[in-house]
């Protein structure tokens, strides 16, 4: 064979169309991956627009991490059990419940308030020891336990207030609903504390994202095109540098905030990085399989509603805390608003699929149509409706999703 015989066989790559049509190719995909993000901004812009710029106010902004923490501090929670394939109507009631008897502790009794919120959260951590136990041990559904559970501690709640409310808290129990970290550095128009903490996350978002996509590349895994790649990191630090901003002309960063951003940290290292995070998975993916590999899935699915009680409680703390009152008619509709967060974030409703970011992104959702109907005076009433369309709409898109992924 000649010289041009060999060079006439040699590959010569795909050609620029192909390569082209790979990069749309990837781009579609990770729109599609990432659909309740872009339905995340989308809703942002709508109301923006409809409300006259009102909704990306600093003063909106900030109440609305505010108004929704603990609606947001109930789906990190919720996500996992509905991972696992189960599924808690109760952690309204026991927030209620919780944000009762921390008025007892720190208002009748006089109890310092720290040591009222530790015990607080010891009450919501054994009230999921007690449903976690019928659950995991008795063998009873949790739809069943919890639906026993949310009339059990409603109950519960009325009887520890005496069908009265108590109040007021000390201040700093007041600071985990209403508190702000400001002026650190003095008195400025702008905190350059928040500022500065926006900095760190936006280089820390980058080079996370920058050192998973080297990670996949070595070891030969696809990953997207640079340029589109770039265009997501700029898309991303402008969003928080905006939001940062915010933040820092209005009066600092929430301590409700810093609460979320805590959770979010630690439960997506649980989730994606621990072993009982893989059990979680492996429980809700084939709870049969999960046993014939080891997993002790009585103990997960035991703590798992251990851990939803302990959230349950500080989401009941954090709402009694910004309204410095524990009444009989706090927690009314949590479950709700919890399960659709996780459900409109992409939780499966089988089990086995969820994230705590999706979780977050559905609560974010849920709280910018609350606030967008209410500055444009839309009723209670169709409020409702819509939150019930868009989590029929996105538990829908989900069924759609698994039956085009069976069909192929």
């Amino acid at each position: 064979m000649t010289d041009t015989d060999t060079r006439a066989t040699e590959p010569l790559g795909p050609p620029p169309t192909s390569r082209f049509g790979s990069a749309i190719s990837h781009v579609v995909t990770d729109l599609g991956k990432n659909g309740i993000f872009i339905a995340l901004i989308v809703v942002v812009v709508l109301f923006t627009i409809l409300t006259d710029g009102i909704l990306l106010r600093p003063q909106n902004i900030s109440n609305l991490i505010v108004q929704n923490g603990y609606i947001l501090i109930l789906a990190i929670g919720m996500v996992l059990v509905i991972v696992a394939g189960h599924i808690d109507l109760s952690v309204g009631s026991v927030a209620a419940f919780v944000g009762a008897v921390s008025g007892v502790f720190a208002v009748q009794w006089g109890l310092p308030w720290w040591l009222a919120i530790i015990l607080s959260l010891l009450v919501g951590a054994l009230v999921g020891a007690w449903q976690g136990f019928w659950i995991a041990y008795v063998g009873i559904p949790a739809f069943i336990v919890t639906l026993a559970g949310m009339l059990i501690f409603r109950g519960l709640a009325l009887a520890v207030l005496g069908n009265a409310n108590i109040g007021s808290f000390p201040a700093e129990y007041r600071s985990l609903g209403n508190g702000y970290l400001t002026n650190l550095f003095g008195e400025f128009e702008i905190d350059p504390f928040t500022i500065g903490i926006g900095i760190i996350a936006a280089i820390l978002i980058v080079v996370q994202q920058v050192r998973t996509r080297s990670g996949r590349q070595k070891y030969g895994q696809d990953v997207e095109p640079v340029g589109w790649f770039a265009i997501k990191l700029v898309l991303i630090v402008v969003a928080l540098g905006f939001f940062t901003y915010a933040l820092a002309v209005f009066k600092g960063i929430p301590i409700t905030l810093i609460i979320l951003g805590v959770l979010v940290i630690v439960y997506s290292i649980v989730s994606n990085r621990s072993v009982f995070g893989r059990h979680i998975f492996a429980i809700g993916g084939n709870r049969h399989a999960a046993e014939l590999s080891g997993v002790k899935t009585r103990q997960v699915d035991f703590w798992l509603f251990v851990n939803m009680g302990f959230l349950a409680a500080l989401a009941g703390l954090v709402f009694t805390a910004r309204l410095n009152l524990a009444g009989p008619k706090a927690g009314d509709g949590f479950e709700l608003e919890a399960i659709s967060a996780a459900f409109i974030g992409g939780a499966a409703v089988a089990g086995g699929v969820g994230t705590i970011g999706g979780a977050i992104i559905g609560g974010l959702i849920i709280g910018v149509l609350n606030n967008g109907m209410s500055i444009l005076g839309i009723g209670i009433e169709w409020q409702q409706a819509v939150k019930g369309l868009v989590l029929l709409f996105a538990v829908a898109f989900d069924v759609f999703n698994k039956r085009r992924s069976g069909g192929r």
